[in-house]
């Protein structure tokens, strides 16, 4: 085993964690802030003087995808190992090697043939800003990237399976019942002979939609950007209620029916006090439930419930409620932006509470994970 060099040893775990793990996200890597935390401790247990135990702790805490390997590998070879000088390496003259990134822009600022720069070897790099943005973790998004996340938020489509209507429309053969009206009106034509009979069916109606968003402490690396879907969710579409969950509920619809996303979220932040509060799933949802769901509004409705499942309050309340809003709704939805992290098991006493009322678990850390959600939604998944 090969001992790393001693400036990096004496440098903290987490520390060398954050700066790793920077690393790989700017590879494209999926990293979200659990799995730091997990390699952070990981490292505080094994050390960071030998190197395969630090490998194996960044790698069955970093990497996700059996197809991310070979790049965590390349990665962690320049990060980590510390290739000692021998006095051989100075014999042997070293490669150079040329390295062109490709944006995807059209546009050519090297007015020169390619080639002119010498004879090295060039390798040219293709990469797609908006691919790396759908996976990146959204706890590690900056404010620019912030921004061009609700763009691509506003582009998902948020339409569930219709539901069946008491209102009547045309039918194209006979079915529920004859439009005497339309038959009527044309049998005018015919000397009054109802020669064509027209006849009448239950419409389809969209779903209702409802967002519950948990605002409190332990949600703040994702509540940001789960109220922009949220704000994106209910501007694209009708029939979206939308509510904050803290310690106390809040109804947020109104403030966040608006076009301009910036002024629906300054609305929505000082409509909510208790943000990065403490939690009472428990009590939201009786009030929920209480005030609106049972009454009506999460009849056959869609209900999304964001959050990552810690409650203060008793969870057998938590479960109780969840057991009333499952009997009503068409889909109960859970989004937990820490299902994602590996090993991740719901021993949150909320979160265990909850789910074996919940429909569907989904994840909720990144671009990618809120277009399936909105699969889910659409039940195309």
């Amino acid at each position: 085993m090969t001992p790393l060099d001693e400036p990096r040893a004496a440098e903290r775990p987490e520390a060398i964690a954050t700066a790793f793990a920077r690393v790989l996200r700017d590879l494209g890597l999926s990293v979200p802030i659990g799995c730091v935390l997990t390699f952070t401790e990981a490292l505080g247990a094994v050390g960071v003087d030998r190197r395969d135990a630090v490998y194996w702790a960044a790698r069955s805490t970093l990497v996700r995808r059996p197809e991310d390997q070979p790049l965590f590998d390349r990665a962690f070879a320049v990060f980590w190992e510390a290739r000692s000088n021998d006095g051989v390496a100075d014999e042997v003259e070293p490669e150079r090697v040329t390295i062109e990134i490709d944006d995807g822009d059209d546009g050519d600022d090297n007015d020169g043939e390619p080639g002119e720069s010498g004879d090295d070897p060039t390798i040219q790099l293709r990469f797609s800003a908006a691919e790396v943005l759908r996976q990146k973790d959204f706890g590690a998004y900056t404010d620019e990237e912030m921004v061009m996340a609700h763009q691509l938020m506003s582009r998902l489509r948020f339409v569930g399976p219709p539901r069946r209507s008491h209102r009547l429309t045309p039918a194209k053969r006979q079915m529920y019942r004859p439009d005497l009206r339309r038959t009527v009106r044309a049998s005018l034509r015919s000397g009054g002979e109802p020669m064509r009979r027209y006849w009448r069916e239950p419409g389809d109606r969209m779903r209702r939609l409802v967002l519950l968003l948990d605002v409190s402490g332990s949600m703040e690396p994702y509540a940001r950007a789960l109220l922009r879907f949220v704000q994106a969710a209910v501007a694209a579409r009708q029939r979206v209620e939308a509510f904050a969950m803290g310690t106390r509920l809040t109804r947020i619809s109104k403030e966040l029916d608006s076009r301009d996303p910036d002024k629906a979220l300054r609305l929505t932040s000082s409509r909510v006090s208790d943000w990065s509060g403490g939690t009472r799933l428990g009590e939201c949802l009786r009030r929920f439930n209480d005030e609106w769901g049972v009454r009506g509004m999460a009849r056959g409705a869609i209900v999304v419930i964001l959050s990552d499942g810690w409650d203060r309050g008793d969870p057998r309340d938590l479960g109780e409620q969840m057991q009333r809003l499952h009997r009503i709704t068409h889909d109960l939805i859970w989004v937990n932006p820490l299902k994602v992290t590996p090993g991740y098991a719901p021993l949150a006493r909320g979160m265990a509470a909850a789910l074996p009322y919940v429909d569907h678990f989904v994840e909720g850390h990144s671009l990618a994970a809120m277009e399936e959600l909105a699969r889910v939604i659409s039940g195309t998944t």
